[in-house]
């Protein structure tokens, strides 16, 4: 993982821990989409 994908899960995560949404899922989720 180089540092631009982890300035994004970073930003992802950041961005959505108010969301009653379990974190270890956007860790999943986004690298599929990058």
């Amino acid at each position: 993982m180089d540092f631009v994908h982890a300035a994004i899960l970073a930003l992802v995560q950041g961005l959505t821990e108010f969301l009653p949404i379990s974190s270890s899922a956007h860790l999943i989720l986004v690298p599929r989409f990058l």
